[in-house]
């Protein structure tokens, strides 16, 4: 029997907060466990966009953004699009997902049943309370209107904080055991957390240790347009370290009760009997600034490894070889689809950029790639690619009460939301933007990412290493030929061309030749053989 494909995929999940790749900080005991004892944990998993829809477009169809422009917020997968989910349900499989989308066009009706059998919603659940201090936000002007953080979650009178995400797991659970018409199982759970707003209740609030954070990366030099139009129209300047720790540690605790339901959907799937059978993916879509930079939340265009670097772990289903704990190969999210679609069994309908991450699971030191890429933002006059027009409308504003104003309108910048393109490999970083806004960091020497170097005589060697690997990825990823063949002549044109040159007696054969989609060359060559056994049979 086909494995099940269990994807579990926190949404804004930075790959330092899972303490075995190294934050002091952090508190994910199972899947730190998970990652030593079953699954492969990848240190250097890249998302292809640095913001939710373009990189989820990405990862369940294998194909960058700039492939079909799937570049911005608005610019959803349509009818005709096929994902890892409608190949799968083709296949055989029970699809189910949650209503957590950032995928499908939402305009299109019955565009979500193409692609899974059942869709679980959390609309009508009456809403958890909220924060503790509801005050704490302020009003705009105050330090902490745009941080997005707003603390500690209040509790209900059973002492709990059911969410959205709560439900949606427990949903996902009951359809593990309960499975269906004894088909495969693929499950698609996309949980808000840790997505701001920064907020979690007890006991996840109290768990981090504040003094074992690591250094925050500082503003730095030269950095991006984009992140210094974002602190402009933030205004946090008087946000203190102490207050940039609180929201951090905040973050932290947020992921910390991703990885209690993680635990809680694996062992569902133990008490189900299907653990061993199932191919299990978690990871995010990207990451999330959480103070770096001194910014929250995330931008479009900008590829700090915060940003752009999210936890992926792989556990196969029995049979194919694991080798488990932390691989260092480097890894792209389209590296998801082509490895689901390899433990599944399943051809994909289209080409794809995606490498399976099989030999890689069997050998962690395995490398597949010698780079990966990421891109963002837009060309100068590309104002549907911006999040303020498609929020505010034709001629309308969007007022700054609203909690994405800054980041919104910090998108009119052209300059600064340039389309971007990274390239990194294990040790160095290029950025190239079409506004001439470059970027290089050696990530031995600076880590955080902190000065850019790009300019300096002693790189160019690197650079124009990195600018001449993203030329080629570009060259053989810009496009993807359709496998079907289309018609250059209707066939009723065809038939009028070709009737009468046909035997009276040959009409019907040929007929039938020309509407089953024969070619011109074929339809001649039968005409020219018919001809010839009609002169031979006069001879």
């Amino acid at each position: 029997m086909q494995p099940n494909i269990i994807i579990f995929n926190p949404d804004q999940m930075r790959a330092d907060a899972l303490a075995h790749l190294g934050n002091p900080a952090s508190s994910t005991p199972f899947l730190d466990g998970f990652a030593r004892e079953e699954a492969v944990s990848f240190r250097n998993a890249f998302c292809q966009n640095p913001v939710c829809v373009p990189s989820r477009c990405s990862f369940f169809t294998g194909l960058y953004p700039h492939v079909h422009g799937h570049r911005t917020m608005q610019h959803l997968l349509h009818d005709g699009d096929a994902t890892l989910l409608s190949q799968l349900k083709d296949a055989g499989y029970h699809v189910w997902m949650n209503d957590r989308n950032d995928l499908l066009a939402g305009q299109e009706p019955g565009l979500m049943a193409r692609h899974a059998d059942e869709v679980f919603t959390a609309a009508a659940m009456a809403p958890p309370p909220g924060p503790e201090d509801p005050g704490l936000r302020g009003q705009p002007g105050d330090k902490n209107y745009y941080s997005h953080y707003e603390g500690r979650l209040g509790l209900d009178g059973e002492g709990r904080h059911y969410s959205a995400d709560d439900a949606a797991v427990d949903a996902a659970i009951a359809r593990i055991k309960d499975p269906v018409d004894g088909k495969p199982l693929c499950l698609f759970l996309g949980p808000m957390y840790p997505h701001p707003p920064y907020a979690v209740e007890e006991p996840y609030f109290s768990m981090i240790d504040r003094a074992k954070l690591p250094r925050r990366a500082g503003i730095g030099a030269g950095k991006s347009r984009m992140q210094a139009r974002l602190r402009e129209h933030m205004g946090m300047e008087a946000y203190t370290e102490a207050d940039w720790d609180e929201l951090r540690a905040c973050y932290l605790g947020m992921c910390r009760k991703v990885d209690d339901q993680f635990r809680r959907l694996c062992q569902a799937l133990k008490e189900a009997g299907i653990y061993d059978n199932s191919a299990i993916f978690f990871f995010s879509d990207h990451g999330d600034y959480t103070g770096d930079y001194g910014i929250p939340e995330k931008a479009q265009n900008t590829f700090e490894d915060g940003l752009t670097r999210g936890p992926l772990l792989i556990k196969p289903p029995t049979g194919p070889a694991v080798d488990p704990g932390v691989s260092d190969s480097l890894a792209e999210l389209v590296d998801f689809y082509a490895t689901a679609m390899d433990l599944a069994g399943v051809a994909p309908s289209g080409d794809h950029f995606g490498k399976s991450l099989l030999p890689v699971l069997a050998d962690r030191s395995a490398c597949l790639r010698e780079y990966t890429f990421c891109e963002g933002g837009r060309l100068p006059h590309e104002e549907q690619c911006d999040e303020y027009h498609a929020a505010a409308g034709n001629g309308g504003t969007i007022p700054k009460a609203s909690m994405y104003w800054p980041r919104q309108t910090a998108q009119t910048d052209a300059l600064a939301h340039a389309k971007g393109t990274m390239v990194r490999d294990r040790r160095y970083k290029y950025v190239h933007r079409t506004s001439g806004e470059h970027e290089f960091y050696d990530l031995e020497r600076d880590p955080l990412e902190e000065v850019n170097a790009y300019g300096r005589p002693e790189h160019e060697p690197e650079i124009r290493r990195l600018r001449m690997a993203m030329l080629d990825w570009y060259q053989t990823t810009c496009d993807v030929v359709p496998r079907q063949y289309d018609r250059r002549i209707p066939p009723e044109l065809m038939w009028e061309k070709v009737r009468r040159q046909c035997p009276p007696e040959a009409e019907e054969e040929i007929r039938k030749m020309v509407f089953a989609g024969a070619g011109f060359a074929m339809v001649s060559a039968r005409l020219g053989e018919l001809r010839r056994a009609d002169s031979g049979a006069k001879a």
